[in-house]
This record gives structure tokens, sequence and C-alpha cells, in this order.
């Protein structure tokens, strides 16, 4: 009798996390409860020692696993179902903030690509921001493409829905945060980005660009400096790049 196989049934409180890395870095982190590993036959030696840690182990050979789950690029042979992470508050952020000298935090103002999200999470990780808050009515949820992108970033990375943005901001300014807007549709750029050590970044979304609302909470409004004169009228950066770049900014003066 041949076995048959199926996609994981979703489990509320569950996630399904797809990724070599992702998958991984999930693992190592004490705060989820894990509930299944289903990996394609050609990873069986290199997760053969995590019996002790998972309820279920369930391994697929390469063709059936593609079968079922589609392309190997998407997935990479692993899925993990394993417990959503608590987030903290805001208070808390603010809170573990004032012990620090330095101290960043980025703002996404209705960015809505799961993709983009992920990647700037890895940026974030990569320059020591722990922190993303986003809009609850205008930003995804955490899913499997984001923690894919991310690329074990979500286990550093706090990911906030916030009820509403500049009210968030105000409360960010009360203690002592800049709050500095990236937006490519202003005038003028800056060639000297210098970014104060406790900063609330705040990115919008591409072609759009920051609300008026929320411009208008900001301490100091930013274009990043690119070369726009090219053949093919390419005229702005991807989000999650012009992200990468302020966080670098930041990182190389305070650390």
């Amino acid at each position: 009798m041949k076995e048959k196989f199926k996609k994981s049934r979703k489990i509320k409180g569950f996630i399904e996390i797809f990724g070599f890395h992702a998958v991984k870095a999930a693992l190592k982190n004490t705060k989820r409860i894990h509930q299944k590993l289903t990996i394609s036959s050609n990873l069986q030696d290199k997760f053969k020692n995590l019996e002790h840690k998972l309820n279920k182990i369930i391994i697929i050979p390469n063709k059936k696993f593609s079968k079922i789950y589609g392309n190997e690029k998407n997935h990479q042979g692993i899925i993990l179902q394993t417990s959503k992470l608590e987030q903290p508050s805001i208070d808390d952020v603010i809170i573990k903030s004032k012990e620090k000298q330095a101290e960043l935090v980025i703002m996404l103002d209705q960015v809505t690509d799961p993709q983009n999200i992920g990647s700037i999470m890895r940026s974030c990780a990569l320059f020591n921001c722990n922190t993303i808050l986003v809009s609850k009515n205008n930003s995804p949820n955490i899913t499997s493409s984001m923690a894919k992108t991310a690329s074990g970033a979500l286990e550093i990375v706090n990911y906030i829905k916030v009820t509403n943005l500049s009210r968030t901001i105000q409360k960010f300014k009360k203690n002592n945060f800049w709050i500095i807007g990236f937006d490519n549709l202003i005038n003028h750029s800056n060639n000297m980005i210098k970014l104060p050590k406790k900063c609330l970044l705040v990115f919008g979304a591409e072609g759009k660009g920051l609300r008026n609302l929320t411009k208008k909470e900001c301490d100091q409004i930013i274009k990043i400096p690119i070369n726009s004169d090219n053949q093919y009228g390419i005229e702005s950066l991807n989000v999650s790049n012009a992200c990468t770049i302020a966080l670098y900014e930041h990182f190389k003066i305070n650390n």
C-alpha cells in the first residue's frame, strides 16, 4: 500500500515557514513550539538529529515533495509548522531603548509586499535594528514568503502592528527619538546623511511615498541621492534597498 502525502493542515496559532535558512533559525528559537517538520529526502541527513525537538518529522521523496508543494525554488525542500511568535508592545520597545545610547526603529507606511518586508527584516538583523512598526489596517501578516525572504531574521526582529502611525510617532518623540522620513518625491537629495543616535526611520510605499499625515510628524525628510539621469528612466530605489542604505548609515556611526 502506497503512503499518501498531502499538504499540512493549518492549525490556529501556527505558521508554515519555508526555506532552509528560515527553518534552521526557527528551529533554534526556544520561544517557538514546533509541530511538524516536512523535508525532502535529500535533506534527511542534515536534520536526522532533531527528533527530540519535534513532535513529527515527515520525509518525502524529492519528486513527490515538488508535486505537493510546487517549485523547489519556493520551499527549498523544507517546511516547518511552528508556533507564531508573540510580539512586544510599543511600551516594551521604548523601555528597553532607555537602557541604550543608540537605538533605531523602522516604520513602514503602507508597504504591503511581504517579500519587501522580509528583505527589510533581513537588513535590520544585520545592522542592529530590532523593531519594525507597521499599520494594522494596511500591512500584511507574517507569511511564509516573508519568513523565507527574511532568511532567519524573523527570529530576531520584532514585527509590531499599531493602530495609528501618527500617534505612535508622537509617543517615540516624547521618549527622545528623532523622526526621520525618507521620501524620493521631495526636490532636494541629501548627500550627507547624519542620523541621530536614537531615531525612528519612516519609509512609504513605492510610488506613493509617505502620506501627508505621516510627513507632518517627521522632524526631517530625506531623499537619498541617486543617479536619476539614466537612459531607462529609473527614478527611485526599491523600498528595501533604501531602507538598507539608511540602516547602514546609522550602523557605521554607532557601532
